[in-house]
């Protein structure tokens, strides 16, 4: 025997639960699945618990550099790695603890706390239940991948899930990985007291960045002394007595760093592996993501995929933006798209990276006429009384059309700053509305329309 709802959701990431409520808020019978931890990566391993790390790590930088600013601790600073991860863990708790709060007070909704597959296209078996509902939504997140690396299999490694248990201090942190993941806790555990190696398949960090923002990046963590390996080719992972070493071989030159623990950050999957997905007739890519259309409506009519699984963005303001769209279209009579969102996002490191609309190299590669602006933070009054100078700003605009193309701003407090220029670039207004605004001073985003007012044809 089956229960029938009006909607099944499977899974509780950043799109699930606020389904869940407008749903059940029209009226509709919900039932949510979650196998584990209600809040998806964001509240467990993701967004919430690194940047409470992140902001420790802050902490015990500025405690390090108090003299610098005339302040003189009366002991050396130290830090409590197990009181950092107490903190990490109170926060994360309230979080989840709420959504799952939260769900489970709905009216219309039935909570399941076992792992959902399909047995149908209109059928979901959680546990020994059968649900049936016409209208079925995923939202099961990712996961680290876990790279075929040679002698990986024979060492113990962490990802950025297991880090979470750490309340240790790692004496030499390897970290496999120079992209958003691996950035964030290569300089936190620097700042926290070990040392760090990052180790970049590439040329450069942050591939998918300009190549002044990744060398700038690159800059910021070596002067606070992290060893950055970049360009290796094959690399294999050994045991070194208690340690860990890679190796790395690249045109016959040969490479390694030894360390106490290996962080693996190459990437993520889908956790869509598991879910019967056959069985509906969903299809998925060939990395295991579900297809979906600009309304996120999957190849199964009647069935839909939100967040990291649907590979249309692996934010947390990505994956509540799919709720947004998916809602505004089946509740509101609206026509809401993936495609009308601007890329954005932020790396936080310190100083931190806002990012929003075409990279410069994007940009060129279009072949379009542009104007570009840009400053260095050592000419931002806000920076300099903060002692906080490293990094820089860039906006790209259309010579033709005069609407911002996109903008990188790598400097203190740029993960606010950057939100001015998307709201211009959503609103599809000219660059000179806010070049002629008056911002106020002191502050980082004073310096956005002055950049605006020295904007130079890109060459």
């Amino acid at each position: 025997m089956s229960q029938s709802f009006d909607a099944i959701i499977i899974g509780t990431g950043q799109s699930g639960p606020s389904l869940a409520a407008r749903l059940a808020g029209a009226g509709m019978r919900v039932a949510v699945a979650e196998r584990q931890k209600f809040g998806g990566t964001c509240v467990n391993t993701g967004c919430i618990p690194t940047k409470t790390l992140v902001a420790s790590a802050r902490v015990a930088h500025a405690a390090f550099r108090a003299s610098e600013f005339g302040v003189m601790l009366s002991a050396p600073a130290a830090v409590d790695m197990k009181k950092v991860k107490a903190r990490k863990d109170a926060i994360v708790r309230q979080s989840n603890e709420g959504v799952e709060k939260g769900l489970r007070g709905l009216a219309n909704c039935t909570v399941f706390h076992e792992h959902a597959r399909f047995d149908g296209p209109r059928t979901v078996r959680v546990g020994d239940e059968l649900l049936e509902a016409p209208r079925i939504f995923i939202n099961v997140g990712g996961r680290a991948v876990r790279p075929p690396i040679p002698g990986l299999d024979t060492v113990e490694y962490l990802t950025n899930s297991s880090m979470m248990d750490v309340d240790f201090l790692p004496p030499h942190l390897l970290v496999l990985g120079g992209s958003y993941i691996g950035l964030e806790f290569a300089q936190m555990y620097r700042r926290f007291g070990s040392e760090v190696t990052i180790i970049q398949r590439g040329q450069r960090l942050i591939s998918r960045e300009d190549d002044d923002i990744a060398d700038a990046v690159r800059a910021i963590l070596e002067s606070e002394g992290i060893r950055v390996l970049t360009g290796t080719c094959d690399f294999r992972v050994e045991k070194r007595g208690a340690g860990i070493a890679v190796v790395v071989d690249c045109q016959g030159q040969r490479q390694q760093a030894v360390g106490s623990h290996l962080l693996v950050a190459v990437g993520r999957v889908p956790n869509t592996q598991d879910l019967g997905l056959e069985k509906a007739g969903v299809e998925v890519d060939s990395n295991g993501y579900i297809r979906v259309d600009d309304q996120l409506r999957t190849t199964v009519p009647g069935i839909w995929a939100m967040g990291d699984c649907n590979g249309k963005g692996a934010f947390t303001h990505t994956s509540y933006n799919d709720y947004e769209i998916v809602a505004a279209n089946l509740l509101d009579h609206g026509l809401r798209r993936v495609s009308d969102r601007i890329t954005a996002y932020n790396l936080y490191i310190d100083p931190p990276l806002g990012r929003a609309g075409m990279t410069e190299k994007e940009v060129r590669k279009s072949g379009r006429k542009a104007l570009i602006a840009r400053r260095p933070m050592t000419r931002v009054g806000r920076a300099v009384e903060k002692s906080e100078t490293k990094g820089f700003m860039k906006i790209l605009v259309d010579a033709e059309t005069k609407l911002i193309l996109g903008a990188s701003l790598l400097g203190v407090e740029c993960d606010e700053v950057i939100h001015s220029l998307l709201d211009v670039m959503y609103a599809k207004a000219p660059y000179t509305v806010i070049q002629r605004a008056m911002h106020i001073h002191p502050t980082v985003s004073e310096l956005i329309p002055t950049m605006l007012g020295d904007l130079q044809p890109l060459e």
